[in-house]
């Protein structure tokens, strides 16, 4: 059987939406009707009701929905295993959001391999609901994010508390910076504590859904945003952003996603790993908060949203 035809299947079932499956597999919706009629030819039974509201799975659709699963799961187990490159003896795939990567991802990684030189890592960029998706399905079996999606067979730990610090290109007062400021969407609780507490600074001329990335961004500018703590602390130490003083923090916790079927050796490695790698962060993190404690006169860090 393909495999494609059951991933669309899945793709379908999850969005409710022939259009919004082909957008999440790059094909036309053409293809998408096609490979669902494939499947449907096949198993001899109709799998959804199309209706102008969207496509719902029939009683047949539900039940093959359990079985699609396992495919997935047993093609992926498959697939990862056999792939696994000679002198090595175990593979996992991990996943995380763009802003996750730097400084956290990567050092993930170094860390699982040093502590098992025989572990093949594969690595996956997402966000949170393709992330999902791909836990579901197999295709990894962690990954890290902000906001987890937790399905049946999956098991969530907060790695982190990341602490969002308000940085300026230049040495900058926050009545300084209303005219340079860029907007980072840091998702819906962000922007509604931004917009009761920073009223000043809700009129932005840019505004980037670009996580952490928008770092380089911001210090090639006369700009100023809300970004990582964790991973502004490198360009705090080189000059090329500086805390803004008196500006409050906001706290945006790290989840990591775990398949409960990962193998328990791996999973210790993988665990291990991640504890002592985020061990070391905290630590920086801790350092850049400090500092911004320190410029506020005794006044403490406030926090955006406790008020």
């Amino acid at each position: 059987m393909d495999i494609n035809l059951i991933r669309t299947f899945l793709e379908v079932a999850a969005t409710g939406s022939f259009v919004n499956a082909s957008e999440r597999l790059f094909v036309t919706q053409s293809a998408v009707s096609l490979r669902i009629q494939r499947l449907e030819d096949s198993l001899g039974k109709p799998l959804f009701t199309r209706s102008k509201a969207g496509a719902e799975l029939t009683p047949a659709g539900r039940e093959f929905e359990r079985y699609a699963l396992s495919l997935i799961k047993i093609w992926e187990e498959a697939r990862q295993q056999i792939g696994v490159p000679e002198g090595y003896s175990k593979s996992i795939t991990v996943g995380a959001q763009y802003s996750l990567w730097p400084r956290l991802g990567f050092r993930w990684l170094d860390r699982m391999q040093a502590d098992m030189p025989t572990l093949n890592v594969r690595a996956e960029l997402g966000m949170p609901d393709r992330l999902t998706r791909f836990l579901v399905e197999g295709v990894v079996q962690a990954a890290l994010m902000y906001t987890p999606q937790l399905r049946p067979g999956l098991s969530a730990r907060l790695v982190m508390e990341e602490d969002l610090v308000l940085v300026a290109s230049w040495e900058a007062e926050m009545e300084d910076i209303a005219k340079d400021y860029v907007f980072v969407d840091w998702g819906p609780e962000f922007v509604h504590a931004h917009a009761l507490e920073l009223p000043d600074l809700t009129n932005p001329g840019i505004t980037l859904s670009l996580g952490a990335m928008a770092a380089d961004y911001i210090a090639q500018r006369h700009k100023a945003a809300y970004l990582p703590a964790r991973y502004i602390k490198r360009f705090l130490d080189e000059g090329r952003l500086h805390l803004v003083p008196n500006a409050p923090t906001f706290p945006y916790p790290v989840w990591v996603i775990w398949r409960d079927d990962l193998d328990d050796d791996i999973h210790a490695v993988a665990e291990a790993a991640l504890v002592a790698v985020t061990t070391q962060l905290d630590a920086d993190q801790d350092a850049v908060l400090e500092t911004l404690a320190g410029m506020n006169n005794g006044q403490g860090v406030g926090i955006l949203g406790n008020h």
